[in-house]
């Protein structure tokens, strides 16, 4: 337990600037908090212990703001940056080295049985209010944009943006999520359809314009 503990401590050093000292960290870091809870509860949820592991989520929930079911399955050195709003289901799983900022879903697409929740691989970021839905799997090394709304797989070293989200980049680029240069595919595709919307306006206007011919010279008596 206290090797978990200290494992977390240096993820949050590693993955917040903002972070000043392990006291502040165990003190003010909700992140931090559901974590543990979430591991003393999924111990005792695989135990078979009837109540207490949902009952230890739902104080997890009011302390910090998190919901993580006692059976999701999470990796090492996970980190919730901030994590206000987040809500994990209970077949999600979670690989290891993975970022998620406040907002994010990893939930269903309805009442369907199983597997039902995303299972994320290694070296994952999610940015800030993204959706991820169903038992859909994001690969290693991908990247999802602030906003975004996943339902569909995700392969390995992708980044995705958009609702419905889109892969935006094959090759995820490297380091944390920036999401001030990430692109806009919406934006993008309305940009194209004003270009071709001048291009045949131009096109039609080149139509409707009279074409001058040159009459012939007459010849001088």
């Amino acid at each position: 337990m206290f090797s978990t503990i200290r494992e977390q401590i240096d993820t949050i050093f590693r993955e917040d600037p903002a972070a000043r000292s392990v006291v502040e960290i165990i003190l003010c870091y909700p992140g931090f908090h559901a974590i543990l809870f979430h591991r003393v509860a999924h111990w005792l949820y695989h135990a078979n212990v009837p109540v207490f592991p949902r009952f230890i989520s739902q104080v997890s929930r009011f302390l910090t703001g998190i919901e993580i079911h006692p059976g999701a399955k999470i990796g090492r050195r996970f980190f919730i940056d901030h994590g206000m709003g987040v809500v994990i289901g209970e077949t999600a799983e979670i690989g290891d080295d993975v970022l998620i900022y406040q907002g994010v879903t990893l939930g269903g697409t309805g009442h369907e049985k199983g597997k039902r929740h995303p299972t994320l691989g290694n070296n994952v970021v999610i940015g800030t209010g993204a959706k991820v839905l169903g038992g859909i799997r994001v690969g290693n090394n991908s990247k999802i944009g602030a906003g975004s709304v996943v339902v569909k797989p995700v392969p390995d070293n992708s980044t995705v943006v958009g609702i419905p989200g889109r892969i935006v980049h094959q090759k995820a680029p490297e380091g944390v999520l920036d999401h001030g240069l990430l692109p806009d595919p919406e934006a993008q595709e309305i940009a194209e359809l004003q270009l071709r919307v001048a291009q045949l306006e131009a096109e039609i206007e080149r139509l409707r314009t009279p074409q001058l011919v040159d009459a012939p010279v007459g010849r001088t008596l």
